[in-house]
């Protein structure tokens, strides 16, 4: 099951950060999750939100250079091995992963992946039974 993802580029400077977390919160859009990964000149903030495409819209507005990407989300048990699993299900099947994040909430792992073949992912997780997050539900961790 696909899922909208953002992806805002930011320069490495303070308060950039500070900006989008206000222009989403000024919208009434939540963040569920969120990683950021940053090199010496700029950082990538990858995060699902309530609202993908208004979201996209608000940041667009607010002078952010955004992505939208598709990705896929599941949940595992929050225990030693159990993610190892669900990967091995992939890369046995030649399924490469660009990116990964995850966040626990109790017993329960939520992942959120951007595979290079969405569509054989998502076949190989379904047909694994693994618990995959419905894009609305996603949203509204």
């Amino acid at each position: 099951m696909k899922a909208k993802q953002l992806s805002v580029f930011l320069e490495n400077k303070s308060g950039r950060l500070t900006e989008v977390t206000e222009a989403l919160g000024k919208a009434n859009i939540n963040l569920s999750a969120m990683s950021i990964a940053d090199n010496s000149d700029f950082g990538i903030l990858r995060c699902i939100v309530s609202e993908p495409e208004r979201a996209y819209q608000v940041l667009k507005e607010a002078g952010f250079a955004v992505k939208m990407t598709d990705v896929i989300a599941l949940n595992c048990p929050n225990t030693s091995g159990s993610l190892a699993v669900v990967l091995d299900y992939l890369s046995s099947q030649g399924v490469f992963i660009e990116y990964l994040y995850s966040f626990a909430a109790g017993d329960i792992a939520h992942v959120v992946i951007r595979p290079t073949d969405l569509d054989s992912c998502d076949k190989i997780l379904e047909a694994k039974k693994v618990d995959l997050i419905a894009a609305n539900d996603l949203y509204k961790l």
